[in-house]
């Protein structure tokens, strides 16, 4: 078990699986062909460019990555895909969360009332110790642990 500390953005608990990628996550490209469409029930990412997230399912997840990248319909994304309760249960970020994904996160939170959890500067020590699949307890306060 290690534990790891970050600032909170948007807080709030969670268990469950990580998923994770050590680039950065372009968010229209990972949400286009499965999570757009009316029918989608989950996001199966699709982005093609992310080998360590391609055709993985991160709905209801908590995605570790470093920052997220991409168009400026980065937030516009996030917040589409989390009023349809088919967004990651929580955004853990190694490095300092970016505008757009920031954007997207409250937007969903206030707007929408989805309960998106964000954690930033987590540290490279939290990406480089994580893995897709291992069970992570996020508490209110903005510690990250992985069992």
């Amino acid at each position: 078990m290690k534990e790891f500390q970050g600032r909170v953005i948007y807080k709030g608990t969670y268990k469950g699986e990580a998923v994770v990628t050590h680039q950065g996550f372009n968010t229209l490209a990972s949400c286009q062909t499965s999570a757009l469409l009316p029918t989608s029930k989950k996001i199966i990412v699709s982005d093609q460019n992310n080998p360590e997230l391609y055709k993985k399912n991160i709905t209801n997840k908590a995605l570790c990555l470093p920052t997220t990248i991409g168009s400026t319909t980065g937030g516009m994304v996030i917040q589409t895909v989390a009023s349809r309760n088919l967004a990651p249960k929580a955004f853990l970020f190694s490095e300092e969360i970016d505008p757009l994904a920031a954007s997207g996160i409250i937007l969903s939170n206030v707007w929408n009332n989805v309960g998106l959890i964000a954690i930033d500067k987590l540290g490279d020590e939290f990406l480089n110790t994580v893995k897709t699949g291992d069970q992570i307890e996020i508490t209110e306060d903005g510690k990250v642990i992985i069992k």
